[in-house]
């Protein structure tokens, strides 16, 4: 279940995404596989060739796309953190983290 992001937020992610564009939706999110882990970030383009060469940049395999509705990698914990700040993505870094 996704917490802490509105209805708007999540359509324009994936307005973004269906464009090509990569884009990131961070939520809050409890799995009991990932302790510590309060957030999760959706990583996401429907170019997989794009998001998987993406990804590569940051050492994703293209075999953990979750191609589920839309095509994208999860992301968590201090890699999360840091691929948010890398890619500019302040105001979520932000609202979830400062």
């Amino acid at each position: 279940m996704a917490l802490g992001v509105t209805r708007a937020e999540l359509e324009l992610w994936k307005e973004r995404v269906i464009a090509g564009e990569i884009a990131f939706l961070t939520h809050y999110w409890k799995d009991e596989r990932f302790p510590g882990c309060k957030t999760v970030t959706k990583a996401g383009c429907a170019d997989t060739e794009k998001l998987i060469k993406w990804g590569a940049s940051y050492g994703l395999k293209p075999e953990w796309i979750d191609y589920k509705h839309y095509p994208h990698f999860d992301l968590f914990g201090d890699f999360e953190r840091r691929i948010l700040l890398n890619e500019g993505q302040l105001q979520q870094y932000n609202r979830f983290y400062a």
